[in-house]
């Protein structure tokens, strides 16, 4: 097979075609849905314990082995923040299955040395990449294959295979996993009294049944969930344009889980707990109430201006224009100042696809 890429990343697997019918939502910020945890941790500890119960773990380290990047132990964390577009259970509203369920947007949190500031790596989930060998969640190995599309990897062998495939990716180890769906996001947004944001100009994308018009809104669970689906409507159609609306709501929601007064009100918290814990499947490291608190506690004090996001360094596929493919240099820079913990050099988007679109500055926090 011809290689239309100039990155090539370690790995394997075949094109893949997806339904134009397929409609998927992001999930994104469950570190940010696990900070609601720790804002109360003290006044209701007992209560928590109850919480457990919510929470569900997945042995990433078990099913991955010892074939892994090194883990640094220089203070900083690493998170893979992924969601899946399944159309199960109380999802079943956003269309039918095609198949497995796929990763949606997958981000790359690094929290750097300190926990005072943290990067963030967006993969587009049409990213075309070389997929490893990796083992599903019932201990099965899954092969590789080449130029698979991104989101395929949760597909065919679930969170393990989407970690091992960035590992292969960045050659950084994952220390954390955390995952959402879209009928816990919805409920963490309307639990929140919803989300603020501000539009430049006009949305109307009649697949999201998102329609705002210029101006100052608060979004609720239902709205939050048509925004950062809404792709048609924005910049040229393409995912790229969505991640970019995505990355401004990240910043609005992180603000408005920093703002709100749950002190004040015992129900408040109880609730903002329960909802968040159900959200969120984390791996088994963070999968008990007293664990995700002491892992939010390091992320408390982060807003979103400590917060740096790109998306991967990419060019659109001159076959597939649905299709990017990931631009080598630029995005060994980016890896790199990861594993260094260092910030990601402004030089390292500037080529990039993704830096280009005119989705930008569609969507702000308020």
């Amino acid at each position: 097979m011809t290689d239309r890429s100039d990155s090539r990343i370690p790995g394997g697997a075949e094109r893949r075609k997806t339904s134009g019918k397929r409609r998927r939502a992001t999930t994104f910020v469950a570190w940010s849905a696990a900070a609601l945890v720790v804002l109360g941790g003290s006044g209701l500890g007992y209560v928590y314990l109850k919480l457990d119960g919510n929470l569900s773990g997945i042995d990433i380290n078990a099913l991955l082995g010892g074939d892994r990047p090194a883990n640094t132990d220089n203070g900083s964390e690493d998170i893979l923040v992924l969601g899946s577009d399944s159309r199960s259970g109380a999802n079943a509203e956003y269309g039918k299955d095609g198949g497995g369920a796929r990763s949606d947007t997958a981000m790359i949190v690094h929290v750097y040395k300190g926990h005072r500031t943290a990067g963030v790596v967006s993969i587009p989930r049409d990213t075309l990449i070389d997929r490893p060998e990796c083992t599903d969640s019932k201990g099965a190995t899954v092969p590789g294959a080449r130029l698979a599309m991104f989101n395929t990897a949760y597909e065919v062998g679930g969170p393990a295979c989407a970690v091992k495939t960035v590992e292969t990716m960045s050659g950084i180890r994952m220390d954390h996993y955390i995952e959402v769906d879209f009928t816990g996001f919805k409920k963490l947004v309307d639990q929140l009294g919803g989300v603020r944001i501000t539009t430049t100009r006009a949305i109307d994308d009649p697949k999201s049944h998102l329609k705002l018009a210029p101006g100052t809104h608060t979004l609720d669970g239902e709205q939050s969930l048509g925004l950062v689906r809404t792709r048609h409507s924005v910049g040229d159609g393409s995912d790229l344009g969505r991640i970019e609306l995505q990355q401004a709501f990240i910043k609005a929601l992180i603000e408005q889980v920093r703002s709100i007064g749950v002190f004040s009100s015992p129900k408040k918290l109880y609730d903002l707990a329960d909802t968040a814990t159900r959200a969120i499947t984390p791996d088994s490291q963070l999968a008990s109430v007293g664990k995700l608190i002491g892992f939010a506690d390091g992320l408390k004090n982060l807003g979103a201006k400590d917060i740096k996001m790109i998306t991967l360094p990419v060019r659109y596929d001159p076959a597939d224009r649905n299709r990017v493919l990931p631009l080598r240099a630029p995005s060994e820079q980016v890896w790199t100042a990861l594993r260094q913990d260092k910030p990601i050099p402004a030089s390292a988007t500037k080529d990039s696809a993704g830096d280009q679109g005119d989705a930008n500055g569609v969507v702000r926090g308020d």
